[in-house]
């Protein structure tokens, strides 16, 4: 069984982190790039270690959590996701469908 990492950019990367971890059926831990936790920190690493439930039910908890992150709340925005697999897939999650994603968690699950 491999892990999921997901690298978030962007002024709000910390913030974002912690929301995508906050999903009940996700198991995970982050760390900043730079080593600084703080809140200036532009990009995260988050690594999902564990999904509860159907990837496909996680894919959309994802997609949904990437779509409003990206559109931004207020001034809290991000500004590139990137979800690579534990087969060293990478999928940028732009343009990425819940299928898209529900592929590369089901790494996850092997």
């Amino acid at each position: 069984m491999g892990n999921i990492q997901l690298a978030i950019e962007g002024q709000d990367a910390v913030e974002a982190t912690k929301s995508l971890l906050a999903i009940p059926e996700l198991s995970g831990e982050w760390q900043p790039v730079d080593g600084n936790q703080k809140a200036l920190t532009l990009a995260t690493i988050a690594t999902i270690v564990g999904i509860v439930g159907g990837t496909l039910k996680v894919a959309d908890q994802i997609h949904k959590w990437y779509k409003q992150w990206k559109k931004g709340k207020a001034d809290h925005t991000i500004d590139k996701v990137v979800i690579v697999g534990a087969d060293g897939q990478r999928l940028v999650l732009e343009n990425a469908s819940v299928e898209d994603i529900s592929t590369l968690l089901e790494g996850l699950a092997k």
